[in-house]
């Protein structure tokens, strides 16, 4: 007997989107007239909502690596994509509105500006974006609130501890809803403690809000929170098998 056939469907299996593809990049500086591929010919795709790490030793490439994919350094030769858009194609100023619309960025030293309360570091990210002043006033307490800094609204950085400065970049790099988050180093000014508060605050907002997450960093305890590691050795980046 044949058996029957059947008319279900066939349901095609999920596949993961890159928000993020390397081709070829390479990234060459000159010193004393002889060049030096901090990066060469590197491959890779980020998938959405992962939370990536790049490890590495000091002067491996791993900011170099952020900043080219953010837009902030200039590749040598390849692409970074981000989902349909070349980066390495694109010119000023046409490169500061995809980067100020589409990434979201954490830095060692916090670098919230001096003369603005931690309010104000927040609400003009948003309001860079088109949002207006009460709107943008407003996401600020809500994530200020969130971070347990709701009552330091007023407060300029140079009155907040090195934990509170980085709570504060965090709610600035994520108050306009970006992407893709670049961390570089974000608790290597830290000390071990507040290191470890502050990774675990990046690492719940960017996951309850479904971004994804590319952190350079030398510490390995990072590992075992992470969906993907690479490490940066030699200009090369090798996918971790885990």
């Amino acid at each position: 007997m044949v058996a029957a056939a059947t008319d279900q469907p066939v349901v095609p299996s999920k596949i993961s989107i890159p928000i993020v593809r390397l081709r070829d990049l390479t990234k060459e500086y000159e010193e004393g007239g002889v060049k030096r591929a901090v990066l060469s010919t590197v491959n890779a795709d980020f998938h959405e909502g992962d939370f990536v790490v790049l490890l590495g030793k000091s002067g491996s490439g791993k900011s170099t690596l952020l900043n080219l994919i953010g837009g902030i350094d200039t590749a040598t030769a390849g692409e970074v994509w981000m989902r349909d858009t070349c980066i390495t194609a694109l010119k000023e100023p046409a490169l500061t509105l995809f980067r100020r619309d589409h990434v979201g960025f954490v830095f060692q030293f916090f670098n919230l500006i001096p003369t603005l309360t931690a309010l104000e570091n927040i609400s003009l990210s948003y309001e860079l974006h088109g949002g207006k002043r009460k709107e943008a006033d407003q996401a600020a307490h809500n994530l200020l609130n969130r971070v347990g800094l709701g009552n330091r609204a007023a407060t300029y950085p140079d009155k907040l501890s090195g934990g509170e400065q980085q709570r504060v970049a965090i709610c600035r790099a994520l108050v306009h809803q970006p992407e893709l988050i670049l961390a570089d180093e974000p608790t290597g000014n830290l000390d071990e403690d507040t290191g470890k508060q502050i990774l675990a605050l990046l690492l719940e907002m960017t996951r309850s809000a479904g971004k994804t997450l590319i952190m350079a960093t030398h510490n390995p305890e990072v590992v075992p929170l992470a969906d993907v590691v690479y490490h940066i050795h030699e200009g090369k980046l090798v996918a971790d098998p885990q």
